[in-house]
Formats: C-alpha cells, structure tokens, sequence
C-alpha cells in the first residue's frame, strides 16, 4: 500500500464491501508512502496514527482531485462572488514565483482545473490539500490562510550556514524596478527621522510615489532621503534589500504628473487625497542578499 498527502484511507467491511470509514492522509511517516499515516477521519476530525490492515484501501487523490474541477464550469466563466482571500494568496504567490498554473498543480500532484478553480471562486481547500499546495510554493498553509499577517517577518529559523553577499548596481535596480511598497526616511519638520512606507514604481531610473502635500513626505521634498525596498522569504529564510539615497523632489511639470498618473500600476493604499508625486533620483544604490552558503 502507497499514498500520497490528501489521498483517502478507506475502511470498509470485509462481509458487505461497505464503507465503514474514511479520513483524508494528512501526514506521512516513510517517504515511499507506505504506512502508518496521519489520518483526518471525516466523522469526528480528529487526527491519530494508523497502520492500515487488510479492511483498508487507498483512493488516490489523481481521482478526488478531478471531480470538483469536471463538475465545475470552464475557468473562464465569470466566478460568482470573485476569489476567496485563500484564492488570492495563492495566485499572487504562483505568480510572484514564475510558475505556471499546471506547473504548480503538477507539483502539487492534483488537476491544473482544480487549482484554477481555487483560485477564482471562494472555497475552502482541506488541510492536505493546503500542505500540498504550499510546498509546491515553497511556503507554508499557515502562510496561505494569511496567519502571521500581523507579526513582522523574519521570525523563524536561519539557515544552517547562510551566506550574506552585496549586491552589485545592476541587480539592485532590477529588484528595485518593479512596484511595490518600499519606505522612506526623512527628517520630520520638528527633526526627529521618520520612516513611511509608501506604494512606489520606477520611472526613467527614478523612484516616484504619490502622497498628501501635507504628509510628512512631502515636507521633506527638497531634502536627502534615503528609500528601502526588501523582500523576506519566511519558509526559506532567505531575503534581500535595497538602499537608495537620493534627493527628493517635487514632481510639478503637469505633462509629467500626467505621465505618470497614467503609468501608475496602484493607487496609495492609504487612500484619501493623495494627488502630489515626489520623485527620488538616487544617487547611492546599495544591497545585500542572504541565501545559502552553496548558492
């Protein structure tokens, strides 16, 4: 006997060939997938450790997967009621990835259409299911169910042997260049330092954001601010950073506040009057990465 995480164990009995119980395989103890397994039994949910005898069998996941995906319309129909929010956490991080939809489902051994229907309607996928899915992407289901959105990152374990390495220009502005939030320091008008975190994108080499004329930002236009933009892998425990030091101006030619308005991939997510674009041409571009020390 063989499974994988999310198959189904199922009892039946010897006399009748009739169901007497079923759980999804939620944990492994050999990696060839041979007993005892962790079972989630579907009648109480509870979780204990099984040696399956000669009254049990495996139905594979290949099998359950394919359901929900044949009875579901074509992914391309309009999802009533858009995404769940655990949908949304796995396409961004598919994408934010570089994996393709069947990739992803081929890694996490279940139907391309059931992975797409996850992603465009609400749902609520089973633990297994999550395991599987969060491994292909190289984080945890904690992560995908949006547990820890309030804790900082960088709470779990460093790696063994990690190495820590600068980052010449040119990688710093390929991290740099695309959108997101990043924060930058100033100097309040009172004096003490100040950082924001602001949603920015690059335009022509320069570092552009939206604020309020009368934030804090925008008082320190004219002045040397320093911008950071990082990124934490938590399941990996590796990341990287970027610093870029440079003045700050206010962007006041309309046929440029036009550009970039219409260039603009987000809006402020702090929302209000936010309609004055600061730019920050660096001057220092610096960086550091942390991976293992092999890579």
């Amino acid at each position: 006997m063989r499974a994988h995480l999310g198959d189904q164990l199922v009892i039946e009995s010897t006399a009748t060939g009739a169901t007497r119980r079923d759980g999804e395989i939620v944990g492994l103890h050999h990696e060839d997938g041979t007993p005892p397994y962790d079972v989630r039994w579907s009648d109480t949910d509870e979780v204990t450790l099984v040696f399956p005898g000669p009254d049990a069998h495996v139905r594979h996941l290949d099998t359950l997967a394919a359901r929900p995906a044949e009875a579901e319309p074509s992914s391309t129909a309009a999802p009533p009621g858009g995404p769940g929010d655990v949908g949304r956490r796995l396409a961004v991080e598919r994408q934010r990835r570089g994996l393709s939809l069947e990739e992803t489902a081929r890694r996490a051994r279940m139907s391309p259409a059931y992975l797409a229907y996850l992603e465009e309607r609400p749902g609520a996928p089973t633990p297994a299911t999550l395991i599987r899915l969060a491994d292909a992407l190289g984080t945890t289901a904690t992560a995908l169910l949006g547990g820890g959105m309030d804790l900082p990152p960088g709470q779990g374990h460093a790696l063994l042997h990690p190495r820590l390495r600068d980052l010449d220009p040119q990688e710093c502005r390929t991290l740099l260049s695309t959108h997101g939030v990043g924060r930058i320091a100033v100097s309040a008008p009172d004096g003490r330092p100040v950082v924001v975190p602001v949603n920015y994108q690059v335009v022509d080499g320069a570092i552009v954001f939206r604020t309020s004329p009368r934030s804090v930002t925008a008082a320190a236009a004219e002045t040397e601010v320093a911008f950071e933009v990082d990124h934490v892998d938590e399941a990996m425990s590796q990341g990287w950073s970027v610093l870029a030091v440079g003045r700050a101006t206010v962007v006041t030619d309309p046929t440029a506040v036009h550009r970039l308005t219409l260039a603009a991939h987000t809006t402020p997510w702090a929302g209000g009057e936010r309609e004055m674009w600061v730019s920050i041409r660096p001057t220092s571009l610096t960086g550091r990465r942390i991976t293992p020390a092999d890579q």
